[in-house]
């Protein structure tokens, strides 16, 4: 498909400087940052733009600071990050935007890097506040968004300050939005959806949207119980969104009358309660007895999911199976990721849990497109317009 909007490889870039969001929202722990996987996304970007002699003005949030400087939600940890894997000094400014921003981004030099203070310690960045855009722009030239996971907000720095400048995707947001676009609009048959984790409501207008365009859609995590509660089916202590229930009948009644097979587990495996160490069992069936929960799909159904996968086209994968965290319960999701690095068709990983299943099994390498969104890759799927891609200039 035409992405439709102008690419920072159509961008005049020399001696410019340009203001790049990027999703920098990382794990930290003691001043650390455990997760550099956001930060190595943007590499390409920031690379090519000092390769093209720009002076490079990053920005991002991180964590939910509620419009206060909160020192723990500072970005320096991946400025600091980020000048490791550059092997270049990397200057962090201790405000977003003013005369300390404002000195620091007119004193760049092409090729080099900078990153503005967590955005968030402005209230205006979630109101998409006109004042902070302006401020924002009058740090540079031109305008990059290479924040796929922040592209399904209005902010200021996703939406507001791309009006204000000639604005141009990055290379990872273009690449998201082709691979993500590509799964929905042109798929190598059979396309085979698989939805997992916790609620139904989350995942509704990926269910809807998929009954209509895919070949199969696969359900497992706690998102099978609401269907199985819509069919007359006990769950015992399993984990039930009961807002998901009426949203299950639908699904199922949709699925009945299109080309589409929506498959649930035919078998579950269960615990006492939700803990590595609890007593366990499997069930051959999906009728869970009182005192038990469901926490993983069974091996019957996790052997159906993977000889599906591995016949599909074209694959996507967004949420696990069961509670992959806790080991006795792992293999239902361990199975469904050794399918879908293994099989031969193309295949999208999306939303955070998937993309730690693949980083626990040692299996990201091995697939060909993980998407770094997980509300922003679930809105575009379901067919939405993202606020961050429709504000940049038409290509």
């Amino acid at each position: 498909m035409s992405f439709g909007k102008k690419s920072v490889r159509d961008a005049d870039l020399n001696g410019q400087r340009v203001l790049v969001r990027v999703d920098f929202n990382v794990p930290l722990e003691n001043g650390q940052v455990t997760d550099d996987t956001r930060i190595r996304a943007a590499l390409p970007t920031i690379e090519y733009l000092r390769k093209s002699g720009a002076k490079v003005i990053l920005a991002s949030h991180l964590g939910r600071p509620k419009g206060q400087r909160v020192d723990a939600l500072s970005l320096k940890p991946a400025a600091d990050r980020l000048a490791e894997l550059l092997d270049t000094k990397v200057r962090l400014s201790t405000e977003s935007t003013g005369p300390i921003a404002k000195a620091l981004a007119n004193s760049l030099e092409p090729g080099q890097v900078m990153v503005l203070e967590n955005l968030r310690f402005h209230e205006g960045e979630t109101e998409n506040d006109p004042e902070l855009s302006l401020a924002l722009a009058e740090l540079a030239d031109v305008y990059v968004n290479d924040a796929f996971g922040a592209a399904h907000r209005a902010h200021a720095s996703t939406s507001g300050v791309a009006h204000q400048l000639p604005s141009y995707a990055g290379l990872l947001l273009e690449s998201e939005v082709k691979h993500l676009s590509a799964v929905a609009d042109d798929p190598t048959r059979p396309l085979v959806v698989i939805l997992g984790g916790a609620k139904v409501s989350d995942k509704v207008g990926v269910i809807d949207r998929f009954i209509e365009l895919a070949d199969q859609v696969l359900i497992g995590g706690a998102m099978c119980f609401p269907f199985y509660r819509a069919q007359g089916f006990g769950t015992g202590n399993s984990l039930v969104e009961e807002d998901g229930i009426p949203l299950a009948k639908l699904a199922i009644e949709k699925a009945k009358g299109s080309e589409c097979e929506l498959v649930l587990p035919i078998d579950l495996s269960l615990g006492r309660e939700f803990s590595a160490d609890t007593e366990y069992r499997d069930l051959d069936g999906v009728e869970v007895p009182e005192g038990w929960m469901g926490l993983d799909i069974g091996p019957k159904s996790a052997a159906d999911y993977a000889r599906r996968i591995a016949s599909a086209g074209t694959i996507l994968w967004n949420g696990p199976m069961g509670a992959f965290e806790l080991d006795p319960y792992s293999s239902g999701t361990k199975t469904v990721a050794e399918a879908v690095a293994r099989a031969p068709g193309f295949t999208v990983v999306g939303g955070g849990d998937s993309v730690a299943a693949l980083v626990k099994f040692g299996l990201t390498e091995d697939v060909d497109w993980v998407s770094t969104g997980g509300g922003a890759s679930l809105e575009l799927l379901e067919g939405k317009s993202l606020p961050g891609v429709e504000a940049l200039d038409a290509a």
